[in-house]
Parts: structure tokens; sequence; C-alpha cells
């Protein structure tokens, strides 16, 4: 299997003289060749903790950067169903880059929460057609970044404690409330210029290469033209704007799901080949792969897998129905019933991955815990992200739906 940091370019440039495809099924192929390329090296990329540049040269290369780009513009044309599946795909093989793609995806996907129709039609040409790469500085929990109005412009200044891939981004969405009021303003605007200053201060116990680190606004001016969702500089909602939180909150599920995925691949394997068997248990057995209790551990881990996979898959297929859908047509009801339908399934892929990722230890040995076998990379990563947002108010919101038959009111994490 190739390294990614081995020959970087002849990796990245793979798929330069192929044809993209064209159905879910080969997108789905494509991204299992990007995983493989991925998983090869993930150890060794997580520990040098260097900025993703090559990762991202090869989504790019790939296709895999506009994949939901429409298709008269070079996109892959494709629907949130696959997407889903894709960003699973790519976490399996390393989760900090499944990551970036999933997050990129969303707000690849702003201008059609918020924007106006003009505004999707523009953002969607230009950023594939560039083949560009969204981050974000996006944290309602930073009230800091302040937006100015200065007549035909608003400036941007403040800082942001999380902006996720933003250091290897193309574009930068950035969020803040307009000053003097309550009111949010999204805009996208170029990643590289002087006033986005990356702090490089992402350095934590997993997901270490999403360069989730902090950011200064230094006062990025921009036009009231990509206030998106602004006309006269008042903003228009819709309900289908409030689907950010649920489609996130899918997309973290689904790497969660890719990054368990990836450790029992990683140890079924690891078990197969260096695992030995126990000498002592009246038993005996000459491999561990025919210990019994290896194989109730794998059965048992790998059947709550299918379960969460079956549930994600099929939110994955009712949330990309209304995000496909015409924006007019999401009722605040139905809206809420796939929040909580995807609350379910994260909380039950937080749960069954943080088992998975650490019981495989108790499959494959001690020596399993060597650094240089790296099985810590799948806690480290579905850990750290997992703590995104506390696991008890997702329990809520699925008994509020369950007892009284109420669906959450939209917010910034539901």
């Amino acid at each position: 299997m190739p390294h990614l940091t081995a020959t970087p370019t002849a990796i990245e440039n793979r798929w330069e003289d192929s044809a993209r495809p064209t159905t879910p099924e080969g997108w789905l192929q494509r991204a299992q060749e990007v995983s493989d390329i991925l998983a090869a090296d993930a150890v060794e990329r997580d520990v040098a903790n260097q900025p993703p540049h090559a990762e991202v040269a090869l989504l790019k290369n790939s296709g895999l950067v506009t994949l939901l780009g429409p298709a008269e513009h070079g996109g892959g044309g494709q629907a949130w169903e696959t997407t889903y599946k894709v960003i699973r795909t790519i976490a399996r093989g390393d989760g900090s880059i499944g990551q970036l793609l999933g997050y990129h995806y969303l707000w690849a996907w702003a201008a059609r929460l918020v924007a106006t129709d003009e505004q999707i039609v523009a953002v969607e040409k230009h950023y594939t057609e560039n083949n560009f790469l969204f981050g974000g500085a996006v944290n309602p929990r930073d009230s800091d970044l302040v937006v100015t109005d200065e007549g035909d412009e608003i400036v941007f200044t403040g800082n942001k404690s999380f902006s996720t891939g933003g250091v290897v981004s193309d574009l930068t969405v950035l969020e803040g409330i307009l000053e003097g009021t309550d009111t949010h303003v999204f805009a996208i605007v170029p990643t590289g210029q002087p006033a986005i200053v990356f702090n490089g201060d992402w350095d934590n116990l997993g997901q270490r290469l999403t360069e989730s680190g902090s950011v200064q606004i230094n006062g990025v001016r921009t036009g009231w033209s990509s206030a998106l969702g602004f006309v006269n500089k008042e903003f228009q909602p819709l309900t289908y704007g409030t689907l950010n939180v649920p489609a996130i909150q899918l997309v973290f599920a689904n790497f969660y799901l890719g990054i368990a995925q990836g450790a029992i691949e990683a140890a079924s394997s690891y078990t197969r080949t260096k695992s030995r068997a126990w000498p002592y248990g009246g038993d005996n057995k000459a491999h561990a792969s025919e210990e019994w209790y290896i194989l109730e551990g794998y059965g048992e881990l790998q059947s709550k897998l299918w379960a969460d996979e079956a549930l994600l898959d099929a939110v994955g297929t009712e949330i990309s129905a209304v995000l496909h859908a015409p924006r007019t047509e999401l009722t605040e009801r139905r809206r809420g019933e796939i929040a909580v339908r995807i609350a379910a399934g994260k909380l039950r892929i937080s749960d069954d991955g943080l088992e998975v990722a650490t019981k495989v230890f108790e499959l494959t040995g001690a020596r399993a815990s060597a650094n240089s076998v790296g099985l810590d990379i799948f806690w480290r990563n579905l850990r750290t992200h997992s703590l995104h947002d506390p696991a008890p108010y997702k329990k809520r919101e699925v008994g509020q739906f369950v007892l009284l038959n109420e669906v959450p009111e939209p917010s910034w994490y539901t």
C-alpha cells in the first residue's frame, strides 16, 4: 500500500488522467482508494502533526472535494446520502481527514442553507470550478467576532477559538454578531489574506490533523452582497436554514462510525497476524483467531457497528431527501423529527465507537499497546471529538420526543 508521506506528488496525482466517477458506487470506490492511501501511514502522520497539505491535495485530485458540486460546473452532482458514506469511508483510513472533508461539505452547502438564490449559484460555481476546500471560523459559543456595518461593506473583527481546516483551506466561512444586535452574519471569504491569522495552537489528544486551532480575524472586509441570506441588510429566514445543525451532527456520527470501523479493521488484522493464543486456559488453541473469547469479542463489537450503520444510513436517507428538496417545503415538525433521529444515531455510535476503540486492546493483547502499532489513534480521535457537545442533552431530546411527542427547538446545537 502506498504511503502518502513517501512520494506525495505521485500519490496525490494518481487520478490525474482518470475520468471522475458518475455513480454513487463509483464515488464510494474512489473514496475507498483514498482511504487506503491514508490508512497506510495515518499513525506516522498523526505523530508528526503537520498541516495536512498533501492530504488535501489527495482529496482534491480524487474529485472528492467537489462531490456535492453541480455537475454543470464540473462537480460530482451527488446527494448527501452518498456524501455521508464517503465521509465515513475516508474516516476509516484517517479520522482527522474524514472530519476535514465532512466539515468542508457542510460549509460548501452553507449557501444552500441560508443564502439567496443568486448567492447559491455564485458560491457553488466558484468553489466547484476552482476545486476549493472550505474551512470555517464558526463557533456559536464564541461571541467575540463582531461584524460592523460600513455602508456597502461589512467588517469582521475578533477571534474564534476553533477554525477547523482553516490553515489548509481556500475559502473560509466567517460567522459573527452584527454590532448592536443579536443577528448572526455568515459570509464566505478567501482564506489567503493578511487579515486572517491562524495561531497554530491545535495540539490536542486526537483529531490532530484537522487544524482546528484558533484564529484572529483582523478586519476582514466583504460586501453586504456576500452576507448569506441578507436582502437590503435584512436576513430572510427559512426553516430549511436550521438544517445546518442536524446535517453536521450526522457528519459527526458518520466519521465516528468510520473511525470505529477503522479500529476493528486494524485490530482484526493484528489479531490474525500477530496476537498469540493464551496457553493456560485448559483448551489451548494454536492461534489467537481460534480463541472463543476473541471470536465472541469481535462478534459483539461488529454487531453493534452494523446496527449503528443501519441507523445512520436510514437517517442519512431521510435528511438527504429534505436537503435536496425545495427549501420552502420543509416544516418545523419534519425538521425536528429528523433532528431527533440523528441525535439517537449520534448517541449510539458515540457509545459503541468508544467501546470498540477501547476493547480492541483486549482482543489484540499486551504487545498491541506499543506506540509503533498505534491502535490508540482510534480512541484518541473518538474521545476528542465526541466531547463536542454533551451527550446527556441529546438523550433528553430523544426522551422528550418519545415521552412528550415534542421536537427540539432549533438552536446552535439541536
